[in-house]
């Protein structure tokens, strides 16, 4: 029904595109006036040479369904993983060894990563790339202008801009493991009273590779626009919603030696003592972005651009419990007919998050001849409510008020900055680049911890400078640069959540160098960038319990990053293209001790009680976890007479699943190859051209694992503490195999 109603709509939107006029000769200006949004938010200059852009085009040849951290696949130092397998529900992506919630995202300027735990959730945005005009990934401490710190990298989107003319679009994608994209997309292009609109509409579903691991999903983007002879008001709307079967748990190494597809999210032991599952084990979420958008030119040297937005999130995840302590629900023990004091039962639990974000933006841009510089800020504000609500107990004989509620807390976090950046050119070729921001934080989280059913009173404040200057020369297509940056983060929710009263976290500092080198000539273009990332106060994760039996984070003093990432392209004819790269990277904790669970022959920690039956071991000079140390990517690209042909590979080394560098808590290395064919036929009347598509993901069956997790232990005669006697218990997240999709794309 969904798919008829679609296609009806398209229908309907071909007909009043086709009766519209060609815009005016206005185009150019109102593409100025747009640029003017995201200007002050990416790197400008030449110093800044460790970037990847990703146009509209480039995006929609990968958009296969999945979500954007795959398209954005081949990038220097990124790795991408999934917890469904196939890229449509749960997907993260990593840049130089750093996860998502240190690197910052914004859309139009504007701050996409979630105010606590400083994250992107991109199922709540499914096929945001349709709608995106380009992407811009810069590597090491980017343009963190507005939002969260910029630790490993900046992630720059800009929303697709206004078209010449009026058009439509209809996307469709269908692949194995019920795995299907529908999208439709219009707009007026530039009428001639100024105005323009564009709208979208997508839906994706998949069964996930992953056993029950389903998605359903669905995004949609809207705008309109005025522009003026020098101003430009753009208001815009666009977010989804997901209902998502939890893929979260990953399995242990037998398992996915024997049924790598296993999911044992939700499973219990049902009444006649089978094995089953709970079938609303699911995350269920919806998220709305509105943003409104002011730009002006003044004249030839000033022009600026203000922005409102405001973001709501509201949704829960389900699950099914086995054999939970009552107490652990705020619930009270009961005795049974028998006189027996029952303590345990199934309990089914809710976990919701309600919130608020909302803001303004403001940059005042200058250009003259020699000098390029911003002057900008942000205020923004966020509330979150979490709540948990339990709604079922499998034995129970006492009255439970419907949705009990057993936790409520709230996180209030509200941030202002200012900066100046300049790029001034000396002299032909010699360019110098600055930049300085301040950055307020006052967080608070004030309620009951869902983990201990404990006040956890919050009251933090942040002042933090961060400032970065570089320098390049350029001459006959060679470019030399070095970029030094600090960057400051605060911690997220879960630091501080996870932390004893006692031991809270600290805030984290990095000093980033960066020297590269880049040629380009007609034919060819390589590039070498040496980094240097050395951290004051990383967070890592220490194995050590809180008071409540929470796992703890804590800041190591002393870790760095350094490597190099080596770029080329080679170009000989028009219709041929290839180009790649490699990183070669070193990733250390400097003296990383760890605190280790101590249990005895008979699973009792009797011996060390002073520190919850752990112990400290030192470990010297450690890799960081989830870094490999090579990592490298290349795409053979032919384009002839409408024919298209991609081939890319894709390859991650070793990674360690702790700090520790125990060979039993590791990911093997890596090679994926996926293959993509297309071909467009242009049509003259109607339509205006037809792409067919075949997409071949791991072309040639990797069984590989690309993200997981583990616990260790000591286990034996207590008081030995000798390497041999760690135990290690990973567990991991399987990748699809070989899968193929196709699809069709139509343009009016």
């Amino acid at each position: 029904m969904q798919k008829k109603l679609v296609l009806a709509a398209t229908l309907m939107v071909f007909g009043w595109v086709n009766a519209q006029t060609a815009a005016n000769d206005s185009i150019e200006l109102s593409r100025d006036l747009e640029e003017i949004v995201v200007s002050s938010t990416r790197m400008g200059g030449k110093t800044s040479q460790t970037a990847e852009t990703f146009t509209a085009d480039k995006l929609e040849e990968r958009n296969i369904g999945v979500n954007l951290p795959y398209l954005l696949s081949g990038t220097p130092s990124l790795i991408v993983t999934s917890d469904d397998g196939l890229g449509v529900g749960y997907t993260y992506f990593r840049i130089r060894g750093t996860d998502q919630n240190r690197i910052n995202m914004t859309i139009n300027g504007v701050p996409l990563n979630d105010s606590e735990s400083q994250t992107v959730f991109w199922v709540n945005m499914t096929d945001l790339a349709a709608s995106m005009n380009s992407v811009n990934v810069q590597r090491g401490v980017g343009s963190s202008t507005n939002g969260a710190s910029a630790f490993g990298a900046s992630v720059n989107m800009q929303t697709a801009k206004t078209t010449k003319n009026p058009y439509a679009q209809i996307d469709f994608n269908g692949g194995m493991y019920n795995t299907f994209r529908e999208s439709v997309k219009f707009g007026t292009g530039l009428m001639k009273n100024g105005f323009s609109f564009d709208a979208r509409f997508s839906k994706v579903n998949s069964d996930g590779y992953v056993e029950r691991a389903f998605s359903d999903l669905y995004s949609y983007y809207a705008s309109g626009a005025w522009y003026g002879m020098n101003t430009m008001v753009k208001l815009m709307a666009f977010g989804g919603g997901e209902k998502t079967y939890m893929a979260w748990d990953g399995i242990d190494s037998t398992t996915l030696a024997n049924n790598r597809r296993y999911n044992p999210a939700g499973h219990y032991i049902d009444d006649n003592g089978n094995d089953a599952f709970y079938d609303n084990q699911t995350d269920n979420y919806r998220q709305n972005h509105f943003q409104l958008h002011a730009s002006h030119i003044f004249n030839a040297r000033w022009n600026l651009n203000a922005a409102l937005h405001y973001t709501y999130g509201n949704g829960y995840y389900e699950q099914y419990k086995e054999n939970r302590k009552f107490a652990e629900y705020g619930l009270p023990n009961f005795i049974d007919s028998l006189g027996n004091c029952i303590k345990k039962s199934d309990i089914v639990r809710r976990k919701n998050l309600k919130n608020h974000f909302y803001g303004g933006v403001l940059a005042v841009n200058y250009t003259h001849r020699k000098v390029n510089a911003s002057l900008g800020g942000a205020v923004n504000n966020y509330q979150g409510d979490h709540f948990g609500n339990v709604i079922w107990v499998r034995t129970y004989n006492q009255s439970i008020p419907q949705d009990f509620e057993y936790y409520r807390s709230q996180g209030n976090k509200f941030e202002a900055n200012v900066y100046l950046k300049a790029d001034w050119q000396i002299i032909k070729g010699l360019n110098l680049f600055g930049d300085l921001q301040y950055r307020y934080i006052n967080y608070q989280i004030e309620g009951i911890n869902d983990e201990n059913l404990e006040e956890i009173p919050v009251h933090e404040q942040f002042h933090f400078f961060n400032p970065k200057a570089g320098i390049s020369y350029t001459n006959s297509g060679h470019t030399t640069y070095f970029n030094f940056a600090i960057a400051n983060r605060e911690p997220n929710r879960q630091n501080y959540t996870e932390a004893g009263l006692n031991d809270l976290p600290l805030s984290e500092r990095l000093y980033d160098y960066e020297l590269g080198y880049t040629y380009a000539h007609r034919l060819f273009f390589i590039g070498a960038n040496l980094y240097f990332m050395d951290y004051d106060n990383q967070l890592v994760l220490t194995g050590k319990y809180s008071d409540t039996g929470a796992y703890l984070t804590k800041n190591v003093k002393d870790s760095y990053r350094t490597g190099i990432e080596l770029t080329f392209g080679v170009q000989p004819c028009s219709w041929f293209s290839w180009d790649g790269n490699i990183t070669l990277s070193r990733n250390k904790i400097k003296n990383y001790s760890d605190w280790v669970d101590d249990w005895d022959a008979d699973w009792n920690q009797p011996e060390v009680v002073a520190n919850n039956g752990q112990v400290l071991v030192n470990y010297g000079t450690t890799d960081i976890s989830f870094s490999p140390n090579i990592t490298a990517g290349c795409n053979f690209q032919f384009d002839i007479k409408g024919f298209n042909a991609q081939l890319q590979t894709n390859y991650v080394g070793e990674q360690f699943l702790d700090n520790t560098m125990n060979a039993a808590a590791k990911l093997d290395d890596y090679c994926v190859t996926n293959l993509r064919l297309a071909y467009t036929i242009p049509v003259k009347k109607v339509l205006k051209n037809l792409t067919v598509n075949i997409q071949m993901n791991n072309l040639f069956n990797t069984l590989y694992v690309s993200n997981g997790g583990t616990y260790s232990y000591f286990e034996g005669a207590s008081g030995d503490f000798s390497p041999s006697r760690q135990k290690y218990m990973p567990w991991y997240y399987a990748q699809a195999g070989f899968n193929i999709h196709a699809g069709f794309s139509i343009t009016f």
